[in-house]
């Protein structure tokens, strides 16, 4: 199972590899928090001015493939690169203004993942989720 030692070593990779021009202004945690069925991670500015990167913390698990928190951690990456929960100045008005993020992936060389992803979403991720939150899969039954 990856821990957070494991996260903050591919968040770093990855800044490193595709995102070197990119000033870090602030100090950014990443971790690993919640088990999400529609969404993979999230950035949010803390109340001390640091940066929070989280990943859907079933991605934790080995069934989940390395590229898809990849994915997931350039994703927030780029939120910080256009200013969005970062002190870096805002590029856009909204955070996926016509398509801006699928653009600056593809831009730093990361439009392979995205296919990936795209199939992994399709046809894997559902079928994983219910696997490893049986628990928030259960039908409810309804007492009358």
């Amino acid at each position: 199972m990856r821990d957070e030692v494991w996260l903050k070593d591919r968040f770093e990779k990855i800044w490193e590899m595709a995102f070197p021009d990119v000033t870090r202004m602030n100090n950014v945690r990443v971790r690993f928090l919640g088990r999400w069925k529609n969404k993979f991670g999230h950035i949010k500015k803390l109340k001390n001015e640091d940066t929070e990167i989280v990943i859907n913390g079933l991605f934790k698990e080995e069934a989940i493939p390395e590229y898809i928190i990849d994915l997931t951690l350039a994703h927030e990456i780029v939120h910080y690169s256009h200013g969005f929960s970062s002190p870096l100045p805002k590029k856009y008005k909204h955070p996926h203004a016509g398509g801006v993020v699928r653009r600056e992936l593809k831009a730093r060389g990361l439009g392979p993942l995205l296919r990936k992803e795209r199939g992994f979403v399709k046809n894997e991720w559902v079928g994983l989720y219910k696997q490893l939150c049986p628990d928030k899969t259960l039908r409810r039954r309804i007492w009358f």
